[in-house]
């Protein structure tokens, strides 16, 4: 990784998610402040959801600028978006339902449509909703990725053409992805090494070695995706359970500042 990682070990995982939470928060009210919207990429599974559950509580809910927030996703199943498996609709029922947020600014992936035209749509929606005007390249302004128990990160899996693809978002073929074994579209590294602040949430046993793979072992992206996730400065942060951080042999480095 390009920098140096940011690493905070969570005591539970009510501590995980309010981490989370508070680093969400933090990144949206800087952002709007800054550039007057937050745009942030989310990603599915189960370890996101108690943070979705402490945005759309009560304390947060009432406290967030959600008009000026834009959804966007870090992957999706190409399935519809009434699918038990799509990432959308999970993301829908525990968070977007249940705060004020401007349908206008969330940007699915339609995973109904071929994987192929979806990416290239999304490529184009990324690329509409965040340019800027000044010749930088789009900018998430955060992006809450997991990691698998074989290095994979959003739906960048090991031996993917996507590590490689110049574009924002790409299709990404079944053969290739852990179940549930559908197509999936991506965002690729070059869109994930431009936000402004990328953040792992990584919990369980299962997933020590990969989060060792990831933080020191050897830059094999090809091996262990996440290790194609490198956003200079030291924009990446690692939130972790005691679980997930057991393997590493360095885990009590200070998290970086958020930029």
């Amino acid at each position: 990784m390009s920098g140096r990682p940011g690493i905070e070990v969570a005591a539970g995982p009510e501590d995980l998610a309010g981490r989370a939470a508070r680093l969400f928060c933090h990144a949206a009210r800087a952002a709007v402040t800054a550039r007057g919207r937050f745009a942030v990429a989310i990603s599915g599974g189960s370890t996101p959801r108690p943070v979705w559950a402490r945005l759309a509580g009560p304390h947060h809910r009432d406290d967030l600028p959600w008009e000026r927030i834009e959804f966007f996703w870090a992957d999706e199943r190409c399935v519809p978006p009434d699918h038990p498996d799509s990432n959308y609709r999970a993301a829908r029922q525990t968070l977007l339902d249940r705060v004020p947020v401007d349908p206008a600014r969330i940007h699915r992936v339609r995973g109904e449509a071929e994987p192929a035209v979806a990416a290239e749509e999304y490529d184009g929606e990324l690329r509409r909703t965040l340019a800027t005007g000044a010749g930088e390249p789009p900018r998430l302004d955060l992006a809450l990725l997991g990691l698998g128990p074989d290095g994979h990160t959003a739906s960048l899996f090991p031996g993917s053409a996507a590590l490689e693809s110049s574009r924002l978002a790409e299709a990404v073929p079944a053969a290739i992805v852990l179940p549930p074994v559908v197509d999936r579209v991506t965002l690729t590294p070059v869109a994930l090494n431009a936000a402004r602040q990328v953040a792992f949430l990584v919990a369980g046993a299962s997933k020590a070695p990969a989060v060792r793979a990831a933080i020191e072992g050897p830059h094999d992206p090809a091996r262990c995706p996440a290790r194609a996730i490198s956003p200079p400065g030291g924009r990446a942060l690692w939130l972790l359970d005691a679980a997930a951080a057991a393997g590493l042999e360095d885990r009590d480095r200070p998290a970086a500042a958020a930029p």
